[in-house]
């Protein structure tokens, strides 16, 4: 295998990698933090939308493209991924009446439609934002149809913000209303049961998609009138960073306020009454269930004025408890998670279904009302309940299930029985029995046992080291649970190994393990994420230039800090819309939210912490880095674009070597919800074409076509 590695990159001109980096002029910019001086020489690359911004945006794509569509194979690899992305795609079912709704994509469309499907199987797209763009940008982001089953309330977002617009749709003659409601972010949206109007949260009024975010209220609109005349039930102005979200119960009787303070998971929680008339915003009518931040607090049911909460109050694995909403300072334990970390549950008709993690593998369990186990449910598979829902009568659970070879099932579970039905299922487009995964434990640097899914094609021989992909993300309580992606089976099919790490900083053992990767534990993400690629090589799995490494978001900062710590262990980096500047990342949007996990620098104990791994301030010359392909988009209104700008720019500058450091922006996207189908496969052409190039993967099928095609 390793001869096949070096045909490969042997048979690449010299002349492909040749760079000629855009200029990026460096300025004079320097902060200072506690006494301490920082150059900041690229600080203009955080105006977005300045001319040179523009400018230099355009000549690093240009760069980009030239190079990715020299890869070796990519526009085979692109048409592949086209048939493996062309199966039917079936969202999280919901259902009202007799009539399941849930949004589907039958293979290639841009964006998923909504549906309904009647009892007699007879399916009608009710809702179809394809037509609404000739770019597919507009996406469908947030949906829920009113109890009478006669509207439908939905968001949409434009060209991958963040921001939403709501919309009402009569499903009777499938028109929206007149009303459209803005300024929209970080919402859900809950009927009324008389299905008179919803509960919703917004933020003043504003222009631009940029800035900070700030007083988001709570409202009630009713259907039918202007936005203007909308009721506020909650705000905050002395708390101008607190979010706010509503959530009418089962039974229609109470509202449920959250208030949350950034990304951390501990909530405030309180009631209202719904019987009592509505009024303006009066925080006395409230009913005071949770006043602190201690812990997370998610509502999962309600009985009569018993209100059921999944909670990590002195449980960091979670446990449920109950509490009478007549006198809520008293609460009663229901279930202890034990080892096992309680990722969700849900109570209804006497019942609680809960679903555990499993060391990253998800089991559900049904409990009567006092917690007593009395079942586990058969799940299909190694995987995950990707969302969990009631039916309309409440006696049934309506699940949404994957594995790393099947996408997303639809099932029904009888709560009293536990046994399941397939609502709806797709059929993929290659045989998942030709994959395997097996899952293995491996000491990180301080000796912490660290799980490993490690997936590959059945037929492969374990005793030769092979190109790898090894992504992470380890942070903000994330589990990587096992999940479908098509574009990783493209990596297995041509002979790849594809491994998720389950790194600290993530849920999957309870908040004690999150805490483990946060702020001035931080670096025992990285750690553990290089102590995953370390166990690769000594078990053989891979060798000396056959690893690569990906991860978005935070799993982007992940992969920039580690090139810069050990960029030895890399032959290639895909760093996706990453948090490059850990000085600056609280000043833009939703920014300030991560301080939780991460701290900030205006912190004197935790600005050292946050200087010593922050990627754009790391890279330093002398070291061979691996090819580094950083991504991003050039409206991300929640990891700003200035993040990956900066850092491309100081490793273009400060470590050209002979590996190519490339940026590739998207246009009209953000940070990566509501993408269109074409452009995910583009973009994951470019990526595996990039990574296969670096680590010597051929990207001829390794399998007869024919067989591959037969699906």
């Amino acid at each position: 295998m390793r001869w096949n590695c070096l045909i490969l990159l042997a048979g690449l001109s010299p002349a492909l990698w040749a760079q000629d980096y855009p200029h990026s002029p460096r300025g004079d910019v320097i902060d200072h933090y506690h006494g301490t001086a920082v150059a900041d020489p690229y600080r203009w690359l955080e105006a977005v939308d300045a001319p040179d911004v523009g400018r230099w945006v355009q000549a690093q794509n240009a760069l980009t493209r030239k190079q990715l569509k020299q890869l070796p194979g990519r526009e085979s690899l692109r048409e592949r991924l086209r048939t493996l992305w062309n199966y039917e795609k079936f969202g999280a079912p919901q259902q009202v009446g007799d009539v399941l709704f849930y949004t589907y994509n039958d293979g290639l469309r841009d964006q998923p439609v909504l549906m309904r499907q009647f009892a007699d199987g007879r399916r009608e797209v009710v809702l179809d934002l394809n037509a609404l763009s000739t770019d597919g940008t507009k996406a469908l982001t947030v949906w829920e149809v009113s109890p009478n089953g006669r509207y439908l309330a939905y968001g949409v977002a434009e060209a991958g913000s963040d921001w939403n617009r709501y919309f009402v749709r009569d499903l009777r003659s499938g028109q929206d209303e007149a009303e459209v409601l803005d300024y929209i972010k970080f919402s859900d949206l809950s009927w009324t049961h008389d299905s008179a109007g919803f509960y919703y949260s917004r933020y003043p009024a504003r222009e631009g998609v940029f800035g900070d975010l700030e007083n988001q209220a709570l409202y009630y609109h009713r259907r039918g009138v202007p936005q203007s005349e909308d009721i506020l039930i909650y705000a905050r102005p002395d708390q101008p960073r607190w979010g706010i979200s509503g959530e009418v119960s089962d039974s229609g009787q109470y509202l449920l306020i959250s208030i949350w303070q950034g990304a951390n998971e501990e909530n405030a929680l309180y009631a209202r009454d719904l019987r009592h008339p509505l009024r303006p915003h009066v925080r006395g009518a409230l009913i005071p269930v949770i006043t602190d931040f201690k812990a997370k607090y998610t509502p999962i049911g309600i009985d009569a004025s018993t209100l059921y909460l999944l909670t990590t109050d002195q449980a960091p694995t979670g446990r449920i408890v109950a509490v009478d909403l007549n006198r809520p300072q008293r609460r009663r334990a229901i279930l202890e998670a034990g080892a096992d970390t309680i990722e969700e549950a849900r109570y209804a008709g006497g019942r609680l279904a809960v679903v555990r993690m499993h060391d990253a593998v998800h089991q559900l369990h049904l409990h009567d009302q006092a917690g007593v186990l009395q079942r586990q449910v058969t799940l299909p598979g190694q995987g995950s309940v990707t969302s969990m829902g009631l039916s309309a009568d409440r006696s049934a659970l309506l699940l949404s299930y994957s594995t790393f070879f099947t996408a997303g099932q639809q099932l029904r579970v009888d709560l009293a029985s536990g046994s399941s039905v397939v609502l709806n299922q797709p059929a993929m487009p290659f045989d998942p029995a030709d994959f395997v995964t097996e899952q293995v434990f491996y000491p990180s640097k301080d000796g912490t046992r660290i799980p490993l899914f490690i997936n590959r094609r059945k037929d492969l021989p374990a005793d030769a080291p092979r190109p790898t992909y090894l992504y992470g993300y380890g942070g903000f309580s994330i589990s990587l649970t096992p999940r479908f992606r098509p574009d990783r089976i493209a990596w297995m099919e041509r002979g790849g190994i594809y491994a998720v790490a389950n790194l600290r900083g993530g849920g999957e053992y309870g908040e004690q393990w999150h805490r483990a990767g946060t702020r001035e534990n931080k670096q025992n993400v990285f750690d553990d994420f290089i102590a995953a690629a370390e166990y690769l090589r000594a078990q053989g799995i891979t060798g000396p230039g056959q690893l690569a490494i990906a991860g978005r978001s935070n799993g982007g900062l992940l992969v920039g800090a580690v090139s810069n710590q050990r960029p030895d262990l890399f032959a290639a980096a895909v760093a996706g819309v990453g948090v490059m500047d850990m000085l600056r990342f609280h000043q833009f949007t939703i920014g300030w939210a991560w301080t939780g996990d991460y701290g900030s620098a205006d912190d004197a104990a935790l600005f050292p912490v946050l200087r010593a791994y922050s990627p754009y301030h790391n890279v330093a010359p002398g070291p061979v880095f691996p090819a580094m392909l950083v991504t991003t988009a050039d409206h991300d209104d929640r990891v700003v674009p200035g993040h990956s700008y900066k850092y491309i720019a100081a490793l273009q500058h400060t470590n050209p070597g002979s590996a190519p450091k490339l940026i590739r922006i998207e246009t009209r996207a953000g940070h990566g919800r509501g993408t269109p189908t074409g452009k995910r496969i583009d973009q994951a052409a470019d990526e595996l074409a990039f990574m296969a190039a670096h680590t010597g993967l051929p990207l001829g099928a390794t399998v007869p076509w024919a067989r591959l095609l037969k699906h």
